[in-house]
Protein backbone atom coordinates (compact mmCIF):
# COMPACT_ATOMS: atom_id res chain seq x y z
CA UNK A 1 0.00 0.00 0.00
CA UNK A 2 1.04 3.58 -1.05
CA UNK A 3 1.57 6.32 1.83
CA UNK A 4 2.48 10.00 2.55
CA UNK A 5 3.95 11.18 5.43
CA UNK A 6 4.88 14.72 5.90
CA UNK A 7 7.95 16.09 8.72
CA UNK A 8 9.13 19.67 9.15
CA UNK A 9 12.24 20.36 8.41
CA UNK A 10 14.48 22.56 10.14
CA UNK A 11 17.04 23.80 7.41
CA UNK A 12 19.88 26.26 8.23
CA UNK A 13 20.07 29.81 6.27
CA UNK A 14 22.37 28.71 3.86
CA UNK A 15 20.18 25.55 3.24
CA UNK A 16 17.03 27.65 2.98
CA UNK A 17 18.76 29.28 0.48
CA UNK A 18 19.75 26.45 -1.67
CA UNK A 19 16.34 25.22 -1.49
CA UNK A 20 14.24 28.53 -2.11
CA UNK A 21 17.08 28.64 -5.26
CA UNK A 22 16.45 25.01 -6.14
CA UNK A 23 12.54 25.88 -6.54
CA UNK A 24 13.39 28.75 -8.39
CA UNK A 25 15.04 26.93 -10.98
CA UNK A 26 12.26 24.60 -11.25
CA UNK A 27 9.85 27.22 -11.92
CA UNK A 28 11.90 28.23 -15.01
CA UNK A 29 12.42 24.46 -16.44
CA UNK A 30 8.77 24.18 -16.19
CA UNK A 31 8.31 27.64 -18.03
CA UNK A 32 10.69 26.31 -20.10
CA UNK A 33 9.13 23.69 -21.46
CA UNK A 34 5.66 25.14 -21.74
CA UNK A 35 6.69 27.65 -24.00
CA UNK A 36 8.10 24.62 -25.76
CA UNK A 37 4.30 22.88 -25.72
CA UNK A 38 2.86 26.13 -27.03
CA UNK A 39 5.10 26.11 -29.75
CA UNK A 40 5.13 22.44 -31.19
CA UNK A 41 2.45 19.79 -31.31
CA UNK A 42 3.88 16.65 -31.26
CA UNK A 43 6.08 16.49 -27.75
CA UNK A 44 5.67 14.57 -25.30
CA UNK A 45 6.79 14.21 -21.70
CA UNK A 46 9.15 11.40 -22.46
CA UNK A 47 10.78 13.32 -25.88
CA UNK A 48 11.12 16.23 -23.38
CA UNK A 49 13.12 14.29 -20.69
CA UNK A 50 14.95 13.26 -23.15
CA UNK A 51 16.66 16.96 -23.84
CA UNK A 52 17.42 17.94 -20.25
CA UNK A 53 21.31 16.16 -21.11
CA UNK A 54 21.68 18.64 -23.93
CA UNK A 55 19.65 21.47 -21.93
CA UNK A 56 22.50 21.37 -19.46
CA UNK A 57 25.25 22.05 -21.96
CA UNK A 58 24.32 26.00 -22.11
CA UNK A 59 21.84 26.08 -19.23
CA UNK A 60 24.93 25.11 -16.67
CA UNK A 61 22.28 26.19 -13.25
CA UNK A 62 20.89 22.92 -14.07
CA UNK A 63 23.97 20.58 -13.22
CA UNK A 64 23.31 21.85 -9.64
CA UNK A 65 19.61 20.04 -9.61
CA UNK A 66 19.52 16.60 -9.29
CA UNK A 67 18.64 14.59 -12.48
CA UNK A 68 15.75 13.10 -11.13
CA UNK A 69 14.26 16.42 -9.82
CA UNK A 70 14.43 17.90 -13.42
CA UNK A 71 12.38 15.16 -15.07
CA UNK A 72 9.76 15.44 -12.34
CA UNK A 73 9.45 18.96 -13.42
CA UNK A 74 9.30 18.05 -17.18
CA UNK A 75 6.57 15.13 -15.91
CA UNK A 76 4.32 17.60 -13.64
CA UNK A 77 4.21 20.15 -16.89
CA UNK A 78 2.30 16.75 -18.93
CA UNK A 79 0.70 15.79 -15.76
CA UNK A 80 -1.17 19.26 -15.68
CA UNK A 81 -1.72 19.06 -19.12
CA UNK A 82 -3.40 15.48 -19.06
CA UNK A 83 -5.76 17.26 -16.17
CA UNK A 84 -6.62 20.38 -18.24
CA UNK A 85 -7.82 18.02 -21.08
CA UNK A 86 -10.35 15.53 -18.50
CA UNK A 87 -11.81 18.54 -17.81
CA UNK A 88 -12.22 19.63 -20.87
CA UNK A 89 -13.35 16.22 -22.31
CA UNK A 90 -15.81 16.13 -19.49
CA UNK A 91 -17.41 19.34 -20.56
CA UNK A 92 -15.42 21.74 -18.21
CA UNK A 93 -15.07 25.08 -19.67
CA UNK A 94 -10.99 25.29 -19.56
CA UNK A 95 -7.99 27.92 -20.76
CA UNK A 96 -4.65 27.11 -21.00
CA UNK A 97 -1.42 26.45 -18.96
CA UNK A 98 -0.30 29.53 -17.25
CA UNK A 99 3.68 30.60 -16.67
CA UNK A 100 4.46 30.06 -13.27
CA UNK A 101 5.31 33.53 -11.67
CA UNK A 102 7.88 33.49 -8.66
CA UNK A 103 5.93 32.59 -5.63
CA UNK A 104 3.04 30.05 -7.38
CA UNK A 105 5.79 27.61 -7.88
CA UNK A 106 6.75 26.20 -4.40
CA UNK A 107 7.78 22.44 -4.66
CA UNK A 108 10.05 19.74 -6.24
CA UNK A 109 10.20 15.98 -6.10
CA UNK A 110 12.50 13.63 -6.43
CA UNK A 111 11.87 10.06 -7.38
CA UNK A 112 13.22 6.51 -7.13
CA UNK A 113 16.80 8.21 -6.26
CA UNK A 114 19.06 11.25 -4.66
CA UNK A 115 17.41 10.36 -1.02
CA UNK A 116 18.10 8.98 1.75
CA UNK A 117 17.76 9.27 5.31
CA UNK A 118 20.17 9.28 8.03
CA UNK A 119 20.66 8.94 11.51
CA UNK A 120 23.30 12.12 12.84
CA UNK A 121 24.26 12.17 16.34
CA UNK A 122 21.09 10.26 17.46
CA UNK A 123 19.14 12.81 15.17
CA UNK A 124 17.10 12.18 12.04
CA UNK A 125 18.42 14.23 8.81
CA UNK A 126 17.33 13.67 5.42
CA UNK A 127 19.85 13.58 2.90
CA UNK A 128 19.48 15.41 -0.91
CA UNK A 129 21.63 14.80 -3.57
CA UNK A 130 22.97 18.34 -4.91
CA UNK A 131 21.80 20.39 -1.56
CA UNK A 132 23.35 18.07 1.53
CA UNK A 133 21.57 16.89 5.00
CA UNK A 134 18.84 18.75 6.60
CA UNK A 135 17.48 18.46 10.34
CA UNK A 136 13.82 17.92 10.32
CA UNK A 137 11.17 16.63 13.07
CA UNK A 138 11.04 12.55 13.01
CA UNK A 139 7.72 12.74 14.95
CA UNK A 140 6.26 9.53 13.95
CA UNK A 141 8.60 6.13 13.02
CA UNK A 142 7.77 4.86 9.00
CA UNK A 143 5.76 1.48 8.92
CA UNK A 144 8.20 -1.69 9.00
CA UNK A 145 9.67 -2.67 5.46
CA UNK A 146 8.69 0.86 4.22
CA UNK A 147 10.14 1.40 1.10
CA UNK A 148 10.42 5.74 0.29
CA UNK A 149 9.74 5.96 -3.17
CA UNK A 150 9.27 9.58 -3.33
CA UNK A 151 9.95 12.81 -1.52
CA UNK A 152 8.68 16.40 -2.10
CA UNK A 153 10.16 19.17 -0.76
CA UNK A 154 7.55 22.18 -0.28
CA UNK A 155 7.54 25.67 1.07
CA UNK A 156 4.32 26.55 2.63
CA UNK A 157 3.02 30.19 2.35
CA UNK A 158 4.19 30.91 5.89
CA UNK A 159 7.26 29.83 4.55
CA UNK A 160 7.95 26.64 6.49
CA UNK A 161 9.78 23.75 4.68
CA UNK A 162 8.27 20.49 4.80
CA UNK A 163 9.20 17.19 3.65
CA UNK A 164 6.38 14.77 1.75
CA UNK A 165 7.79 10.96 1.76
CA UNK A 166 5.78 8.96 -0.66
CA UNK A 167 6.50 5.40 0.62
CA UNK A 168 4.89 1.53 -0.11
CA UNK A 169 4.36 -1.06 2.02
CA UNK A 170 4.48 -4.66 0.82
CA UNK A 171 1.65 -5.43 3.03
CA UNK A 172 -1.28 -5.95 1.46
CA UNK A 173 -4.83 -4.23 3.06
CA UNK A 174 -6.98 -6.82 5.05
CA UNK A 175 -9.78 -8.40 3.25
CA UNK A 176 -13.06 -7.23 3.23
CA UNK A 177 -15.52 -9.26 5.56
CA UNK A 178 -18.08 -11.14 2.99
CA UNK A 179 -20.76 -10.46 5.64
CA UNK A 180 -20.24 -7.21 7.59
CA UNK A 181 -21.29 -7.22 11.02
CA UNK A 182 -21.05 -3.36 12.23
CA UNK A 183 -22.49 -1.44 9.48
CA UNK A 184 -23.33 2.33 9.63
CA UNK A 185 -25.02 4.81 7.47
CA UNK A 186 -23.27 8.55 7.72
CA UNK A 187 -25.68 11.98 7.12
CA UNK A 188 -23.41 14.94 6.88
CA UNK A 189 -24.42 18.22 7.16
CA UNK A 190 -23.91 22.12 8.41
CA UNK A 191 -25.86 22.00 12.03
CA UNK A 192 -24.49 18.37 12.59
CA UNK A 193 -21.35 17.31 11.01
CA UNK A 194 -22.17 13.76 11.13
CA UNK A 195 -25.07 11.65 12.45
CA UNK A 196 -25.19 8.04 12.26
CA UNK A 197 -27.45 4.99 12.30
CA UNK A 198 -25.92 4.63 16.11
CA UNK A 199 -27.60 7.79 16.82
CA UNK A 200 -24.39 9.63 17.27
CA UNK A 201 -24.45 12.90 16.06
CA UNK A 202 -21.22 14.79 16.01
CA UNK A 203 -20.85 18.51 16.53
CA UNK A 204 -18.89 20.28 13.61
CA UNK A 205 -15.95 21.77 14.97
CA UNK A 206 -16.33 25.60 16.38
CA UNK A 207 -13.79 28.00 14.19
CA UNK A 208 -15.27 31.24 15.04
CA UNK A 209 -12.21 32.24 16.60
CA UNK A 210 -9.92 31.25 14.02
CA UNK A 211 -11.56 33.03 11.48
CA UNK A 212 -12.42 36.22 12.97
CA UNK A 213 -8.52 36.09 13.77
CA UNK A 214 -7.51 35.78 9.74
CA UNK A 215 -10.45 38.33 9.15
CA UNK A 216 -8.45 41.07 11.58
CA UNK A 217 -5.19 39.95 10.23
CA UNK A 218 -6.38 40.05 6.46
CA UNK A 219 -7.91 44.05 6.89
CA UNK A 220 -4.60 44.89 7.98
CA UNK A 221 -2.87 43.31 5.14
CA UNK A 222 -5.01 45.49 2.82
CA UNK A 223 -3.97 48.75 4.97
CA UNK A 224 -0.13 48.09 3.98
CA UNK A 225 1.49 48.97 0.42
CA UNK A 226 1.43 46.09 -1.39
CA UNK A 227 5.37 44.60 -1.45
CA UNK A 228 6.31 46.80 1.36
CA UNK A 229 8.54 44.93 4.35
CA UNK A 230 5.41 45.49 6.32
CA UNK A 231 3.40 44.07 3.68
CA UNK A 232 5.56 40.91 3.19
CA UNK A 233 5.44 40.76 7.16
CA UNK A 234 1.48 40.96 7.24
CA UNK A 235 1.34 38.36 4.75
CA UNK A 236 2.85 35.98 6.34
CA UNK A 237 0.87 36.37 9.65
CA UNK A 238 -2.01 35.57 6.91
CA UNK A 239 -0.61 32.64 5.47
CA UNK A 240 -0.31 31.39 9.29
CA UNK A 241 -4.00 32.06 10.06
CA UNK A 242 -4.91 30.39 7.35
CA UNK A 243 -2.57 27.37 8.04
CA UNK A 244 -3.96 27.48 11.85
CA UNK A 245 -7.95 27.45 10.50
CA UNK A 246 -6.47 23.91 8.05
CA UNK A 247 -4.42 22.30 10.34
CA UNK A 248 -7.75 22.37 12.90
CA UNK A 249 -10.15 21.44 10.21
CA UNK A 250 -8.11 18.88 8.59
CA UNK A 251 -7.34 17.51 12.50
CA UNK A 252 -10.85 16.85 13.47
CA UNK A 253 -11.90 15.54 9.59
CA UNK A 254 -8.26 13.00 10.33
CA UNK A 255 -9.96 11.64 13.41
CA UNK A 256 -13.31 11.42 12.76
CA UNK A 257 -12.75 9.68 9.43
CA UNK A 258 -10.30 7.37 11.09
CA UNK A 259 -13.27 6.52 13.75
CA UNK A 260 -15.63 4.72 11.73
CA UNK A 261 -12.57 3.44 9.38
CA UNK A 262 -11.62 1.05 12.19
CA UNK A 263 -14.88 0.93 14.05
CA UNK A 264 -17.28 -0.41 11.17
CA UNK A 265 -16.98 -3.08 8.68
CA UNK A 266 -19.35 -1.41 6.31
CA UNK A 267 -19.44 2.81 6.09
CA UNK A 268 -21.92 3.84 3.83
CA UNK A 269 -22.22 7.50 2.76
CA UNK A 270 -24.01 10.38 0.16
CA UNK A 271 -21.92 10.40 -3.22
CA UNK A 272 -21.93 14.04 -3.22
CA UNK A 273 -20.63 16.60 -5.14
CA UNK A 274 -19.26 18.82 -2.75
CA UNK A 275 -17.83 21.21 -5.54
CA UNK A 276 -20.90 21.94 -6.66
CA UNK A 277 -22.79 21.90 -3.29
CA UNK A 278 -20.87 24.93 -2.45
CA UNK A 279 -21.18 27.37 -6.18
CA UNK A 280 -25.06 26.83 -4.99
CA UNK A 281 -26.75 30.14 -3.76
CA UNK A 282 -26.58 30.59 0.14
CA UNK A 283 -24.65 29.30 2.94
CA UNK A 284 -21.96 28.55 0.98
CA UNK A 285 -19.34 30.02 2.90
CA UNK A 286 -20.31 27.52 5.82
CA UNK A 287 -21.04 24.83 3.08
CA UNK A 288 -16.98 25.59 1.73
CA UNK A 289 -15.91 25.42 5.57
CA UNK A 290 -17.34 21.66 6.07
CA UNK A 291 -15.20 20.40 3.65
CA UNK A 292 -17.48 17.10 3.27
CA UNK A 293 -15.51 16.54 0.03
CA UNK A 294 -11.96 15.93 2.06
CA UNK A 295 -13.74 13.95 4.78
CA UNK A 296 -14.94 11.92 2.41
CA UNK A 297 -11.68 10.94 0.34
CA UNK A 298 -10.02 10.47 4.10
CA UNK A 299 -12.45 8.25 5.06
CA UNK A 300 -12.42 6.21 1.44
CA UNK A 301 -8.47 5.51 2.25
CA UNK A 302 -8.88 5.06 5.49
CA UNK A 303 -11.34 2.27 4.58
CA UNK A 304 -9.57 0.69 2.40
CA UNK A 305 -6.51 0.62 4.52
CA UNK A 306 -8.33 -0.95 7.55
CA UNK A 307 -10.22 -3.46 4.99
CA UNK A 308 -13.47 -1.86 6.00
CA UNK A 309 -16.37 -1.73 3.00
CA UNK A 310 -16.72 2.36 1.76
CA UNK A 311 -19.86 2.46 0.00
CA UNK A 312 -20.85 6.28 -1.82
CA UNK A 313 -24.60 6.30 -2.37
CA UNK A 314 -26.95 8.40 -4.82
CA UNK A 315 -27.70 11.31 -2.54
CA UNK A 316 -31.16 11.54 -4.35
CA UNK A 317 -34.16 12.04 -1.89
CA UNK A 318 -32.26 10.56 1.13
CA UNK A 319 -33.69 13.33 3.26
CA UNK A 320 -37.21 13.25 1.90
CA UNK A 321 -37.76 9.13 2.40
CA UNK A 322 -39.03 7.10 5.08
CA UNK A 323 -36.86 4.86 6.29
CA UNK A 324 -39.28 2.52 7.56
CA UNK A 325 -41.61 2.77 4.33
CA UNK A 326 -39.88 4.65 1.60
CA UNK A 327 -42.58 7.22 0.95
CA UNK A 328 -41.47 10.25 0.08
CA UNK A 329 -42.19 13.69 1.98
CA UNK A 330 -41.27 17.26 1.03
CA UNK A 331 -39.79 18.88 3.73
CA UNK A 332 -38.45 22.53 4.09
CA UNK A 333 -34.68 22.67 5.92
CA UNK A 334 -35.55 24.40 9.06
CA UNK A 335 -37.78 20.78 9.62
CA UNK A 336 -35.56 19.32 11.44
CA UNK A 337 -37.86 16.14 11.98
CA UNK A 338 -39.18 13.39 9.76
CA UNK A 339 -42.66 12.24 10.69
CA UNK A 340 -44.24 10.09 7.63
CA UNK A 341 -47.87 10.73 7.12
CA UNK A 342 -47.89 7.34 5.69
CA UNK A 343 -46.78 4.71 8.44
CA UNK A 344 -46.54 7.56 11.22
CA UNK A 345 -42.62 6.60 11.65
CA UNK A 346 -41.01 9.46 13.82
CA UNK A 347 -37.05 10.25 13.78
CA UNK A 348 -34.80 12.88 13.82
CA UNK A 349 -34.50 14.66 10.18
CA UNK A 350 -30.68 13.82 9.69
CA UNK A 351 -31.23 10.33 11.26
CA UNK A 352 -33.51 9.18 8.95
CA UNK A 353 -31.67 10.19 6.17
CA UNK A 354 -28.29 7.90 7.34
CA UNK A 355 -30.78 4.98 7.79
CA UNK A 356 -31.65 5.44 4.12
CA UNK A 357 -27.72 5.80 3.01
CA UNK A 358 -27.25 2.88 4.75
CA UNK A 359 -30.08 1.15 2.98
CA UNK A 360 -28.80 2.02 -0.23
CA UNK A 361 -25.41 1.22 0.58
CA UNK A 362 -26.52 -2.26 1.69
CA UNK A 363 -27.94 -2.47 -1.41
CA UNK A 364 -24.59 -1.21 -3.65
CA UNK A 365 -22.95 -4.10 -2.30
CA UNK A 366 -25.10 -6.79 -1.98
CA UNK A 367 -23.51 -8.24 0.83
CA UNK A 368 -25.65 -9.84 4.11
CA UNK A 369 -26.48 -7.66 6.73
CA UNK A 370 -25.63 -9.49 10.37
CA UNK A 371 -27.61 -6.97 13.14
CA UNK A 372 -30.39 -7.75 14.00
CA UNK A 373 -32.85 -4.78 13.04
CA UNK A 374 -32.08 -4.45 9.76
CA UNK A 375 -33.05 -1.00 7.64
CA UNK A 376 -36.43 -1.45 6.52
CA UNK A 377 -38.04 -1.88 10.51
CA UNK A 378 -35.69 1.12 11.58
CA UNK A 379 -36.88 2.63 14.86
CA UNK A 380 -36.32 5.71 16.53
CA UNK A 381 -32.65 6.12 18.48
CA UNK A 382 -31.79 8.54 20.82
CA UNK A 383 -29.63 10.91 19.82
CA UNK A 384 -26.33 11.20 21.52
CA UNK A 385 -24.50 14.86 20.58
CA UNK A 386 -21.25 14.30 20.42
CA UNK A 387 -19.29 17.94 20.69
CA UNK A 388 -16.37 18.12 18.04
CA UNK A 389 -14.07 19.12 20.82
CA UNK A 390 -14.05 15.75 22.11
CA UNK A 391 -12.55 14.72 18.75
CA UNK A 392 -10.43 17.10 17.91
CA UNK A 393 -8.68 16.46 21.24
CA UNK A 394 -5.53 14.81 21.35
CA UNK A 395 -5.99 11.26 22.84
CA UNK A 396 -9.89 11.08 22.91
CA UNK A 397 -11.44 7.90 23.72
CA UNK A 398 -13.58 6.77 20.88
CA UNK A 399 -16.98 8.33 19.83
CA UNK A 400 -18.85 5.24 21.34
CA UNK A 401 -17.18 6.17 24.68
CA UNK A 402 -17.65 9.10 24.74
CA UNK A 403 -21.38 9.08 23.57
CA UNK A 404 -21.87 6.55 26.46
CA UNK A 405 -20.44 9.03 28.97
CA UNK A 406 -22.76 12.31 27.42
CA UNK A 407 -26.01 10.08 27.85
CA UNK A 408 -25.12 9.23 31.37
CA UNK A 409 -24.69 12.26 32.35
Amino acid sequence: MNYNYRYRLRPSDALEDQLAWTVDTCRQVYNHFLHRLNQHDDTSAYSEQKRLPDLKKWWTDLKDVHSKVLQKVVQRLYDNLSTLRGRKENGHHVGTLNWKAPGEYRSFTYSQSGFKLKNTSGRTRLWLSKLGEIPLTFHRDLPDNADIKTVTIKQEPTGKWYAVLGIETPDSPPAKPENPGKCVGIDVGILKYAHDTDGTAVESPDLATERERLEHAQRELSRKEHGSENWEKQRKIVAERHADLKRKRRDFLHKLSNYYATEYDLVAVEDLDAKGLVELPGNSRKRAGAAWGTFLRMLKYKCEREGTHFVAVNPSGTTKECASCGVSTDKPLWVREHSCPACGFEADRDANAAWNILSRGLEDVGVGYSESTPVETALPVDTNSVSAKRVVEAGSPTLKERAASAASE
